[in-house]
């Protein structure tokens, strides 16, 4: 299966490296890479979210026994598996390639940034939604920007860090 992805991963690659040479002169490849991804995985959950709060919730509570979810966390507590698992996919096998930890090692840290994620996320809605009382899916929206961007530096630094490369030369 592993191989499946390396090879699914290499095609992603060349396709979004297609579109790159634009953009060369203001970013890195590996950070267009994580953009077109990110997009993609963004673009992914918010779709997502939409259906399970509109046609799987139907716009309602979620009770689960002893505890009911309103049904914008609701929601965010059913897709934040799916899309957290398909973000991970597409960061290891298309965006943070060179990294050299193991993948249950970066399974976990890409989980425990996730975890970190996931409550700014819910922090954002609960103050956007149920204190301003602006729409859902915008609210999601801009809790998606900022966890972005803490996504980005937190896997580039911590769950596909990269070996430091060598430096072969020698001072005379």
């Amino acid at each position: 299966m592993r191989k499946k992805f390396i090879s699914l991963g290499r095609r992603i690659c060349c396709a979004i490296d297609f579109f790159y040479p634009p953009f060369r002169k203001y970013m890195t490849l590996q950070f267009f890479r994580y953009g077109f991804t990110g997009a993609v995985n963004v673009g992914f959950s918010l779709v997502l979210y939409f259906l399970v709060y509109n046609f799987v919730l139907g716009q309602k509570m979620l009770p689960l026994g002893f505890f009911t979810f309103s049904s914008h966390i609701g929601t965010l507590v059913i897709t934040f598996p799916i899309s957290t698992f398909f973000g991970f996919l597409l960061q290891k096998y298309v965006t943070f390639t060179e990294s050299d930890l193991k993948g249950r090692i970066q399974l976990y840290r890409y989980f425990v940034v996730a975890i970190a994620n996931f409550w700014i996320n819910t922090f954002f809605l609960k103050i956007l939604v149920d204190e301003f009382h602006f729409w859902t899916t915008p609210s999601q929206v801009v809790a998606t920007f900022f966890c972005v961007l803490i996504s980005y530096f937190s896997q580039k630094k911590y769950t596909f860090k990269a070996p430091k490369k060598q430096n072969h030369s020698t001072v005379k």
